[in-house]
């Protein structure tokens, strides 16, 4: 997925419709990216791995707000996607 659909997959999920974030969500999907990327996971150009970095971004965009934690099923899915990546490696 290219960086225009990953931004539009998270206005979408977001609830965003104008451009005036345009720039500021760009910056979160790169800081998702970097955040996974320091969890250990090597991200691929994969559909799976593209939502997973629209995922997280949209936390990151919604915690500036509530502060909360990492939802449970977004560490699940990182977990998941981890031990696959090191079974792989083995």
């Amino acid at each position: 997925m290219d960086k225009e659909t990953m931004l539009q997959a998270l206005k979408v999920d977001l609830g965003i419709t104008t451009a005036v974030y345009d720039v500021r969500l760009a910056q979160f999907l790169e800081s998702a990216k970097r955040a996974i990327e320091i969890e250990g996971i090597n991200l691929t150009e994969s559909i799976s791995d593209a939502n997973l970095i629209v995922m997280y971004a949209g936390w990151l965009w919604r915690k500036r707000d509530t502060g909360e934690g990492i939802p449970r099923s977004l560490r699940w899915m990182m977990n998941n996607r981890l031990f696959s990546q090191k079974l792989q490696e083995d």
